[in-house]
């Protein structure tokens, strides 16, 4: 016989679902460019322990809906398109409590010709891309949006020093050091009726304007004064979480040529890197 166990923490779904949706007016088209995952959490135990698929509905046909919805009634911003799939979904399957679902939007920019933008040719932005997800349940539902992979560089205002030191540490202080990061960051809203795209666009330039001005004695002190700002400033915003890993650009020794060192010429490495993290929420 086999031992008792317990089942929990399961979830099921379709993954990396690429979607890119034109909508035509004339001769000026828009492109949305999205990567969307569906997962469901409810009661499908038996599905696990008795392979019953009676309440399991196939992920094929999540992918299916992704597609059907689009095409029906557009995308929008992000975190629209995710509480439109949610609302599908919750409402045609009893035993899903709730549905997941995380969406990348790969931007894309018009190709301008002279001073004029190009109506129908575009060019990828990146490596950044935009995130939302959304949870929709029984009671309600959360929207998180965020960045990934914006990739920032300070070359003034960075130091670190002050750090204890053992018989293992090589590493020199500094004061003027650069500071390069590869940002991932995730908001979450207080309300989930609000402009999605207004309100991105202000959480990033408010991110970026904090990290150039900010006079920096470490990532994690330019971390939390880029969360703070953004607390401060935009009041939809319950809490954001911030990703910073340390891209190490390291000062070249010019006097082993004979030449000064300048703090001019450095090597980027990517491994291994620092990797900050904290979490900034407004008091309950």
């Amino acid at each position: 016989m086999p031992s008792p166990c317990t089942l929990s923490d399961t979830s099921y779904g379709k993954s990396r679902i690429r979607l890119v949706r034109v909508t035509r007016h004339g001769d000026r088209h828009q492109l949305r460019d999205f990567t969307v995952a569906v997962a469901f959490e409810g009661r499908y135990d038996t599905s696990y322990s008795d392979g019953d698929n009676t309440d399991v509905l196939p992920t094929d046909t999540m992918k299916n809906t992704v597609y059907a919805l689009a095409a029906r009634d557009g995308v929008g911003e992000p975190e629209e398109f995710g509480a439109a799939l949610g609302r599908h979904f919750i409402a045609r399957n009893p035993k899903l409590d709730r549905v997941v679902v995380d969406l990348v939007d790969h931007g894309w920019s018009r190709v301008t010709i002279g001073d004029r933008d190009h109506g129908s040719a575009f060019v990828r932005r990146g490596p950044e891309v935009r995130t939302a997800r959304v949870v929709t349940g029984r009671q309600g539902v959360t929207v998180t949006a965020g960045i990934g992979d914006l990739i920032i560089a300070k070359t003034s205002k960075s130091a670190f020093a002050g750090y204890p030191r053992d018989e293992f540490t090589t590493l020199p202080e500094t004061h003027d050091r650069l500071f390069v990061t590869s940002l991932t960051a995730t908001w979450t809203y207080d309300e989930p009726d609000i402009d999605y795209a207004a309100t991105f666009r202000s959480v990033r330039t408010t991110l970026l304007e904090t990290f150039a001005q900010h006079v920096s004695l470490s990532v994690q002190h330019t971390l939390h004064a880029m969360g703070q700002v953004v607390l401060d400033a935009v009041d939809v915003v319950r809490s954001i979480r911030l990703e910073m890993p340390n891209r190490h650009h390291l000062p070249i020794d010019l006097t082993k040529f004979g030449m000064e060192n300048r703090n001019e010429v450095f090597v980027a490495t990517e491994e291994p890197h620092g990797l900050i993290k904290a979490t900034l929420s407004r008091p309950r």
